[in-house]
């Protein structure tokens, strides 16, 4: 069975370098970006490309190792790798975000940056691990967060997106 975890370092936490004092809204805002965050690395994860595109805005932009530098626009790009790659997948994988760090602009957009690793078991049942610097953008539209862009530097992987 496919099984997700995601854990992250709490960017209130102790072990924390930023030593800002942030008001409790701030902090209950940052917190729901990670959320969110979390929630689309999940459904990348289970291959879920319904979920994935309703947290997506529909000309969303990215640069992704996959991409080969180019800016790619809109969902098809990432279609391809849901319908025949990640929904194929039934293997574990756990992803870990580590050190996010939030900028809140405005009440209706913020942009997360973080280390993602990815741990999953490959074609030939090995243990891999692979790293992955994301830095997303998110937009409140209607009370819903969406993405409008993210960058994804690291080598190209094979459940990373």
């Amino acid at each position: 069975m496919r099984t997700t975890v995601l854990l992250r370092k709490d960017p209130e936490s102790s072990e924390s370098t930023n030593t800002t004092i942030e008001d409790e809204d701030t902090r209950v805002r940052k917190q729901d970006i990670i959320k969110v965050t979390e929630q689309l690395i999940e459904a990348i994860s289970n291959g879920d490309f319904e979920s994935y595109t309703k947290m997506c805005d529909p000309s969303v932009t990215a640069f992704e190792p996959e991409a080969l530098g180019n800016l790619v626009e809109g969902l098809d790009f990432h279609r391809f790798y849901f319908e025949n790659l990640w929904s194929k997948n039934s293997k574990p994988v756990h992803t870990t975000i580590l050190n996010p760090h939030i900028h809140l602009v405005g009440e209706e957009a913020a942009c997360i940056a973080y280390i993602r690793v990815t741990q999953y078991i490959d074609a030939n049942g090995t243990p891999r691990t692979a790293q992955s610097e994301e830095t997303r953008v998110w937009h409140r539209r209607d009370g819903k967060w969406q993405i409008v862009h993210f960058h994804r530097s690291g080598s190209p992987s094979t459940l990373s997106n």
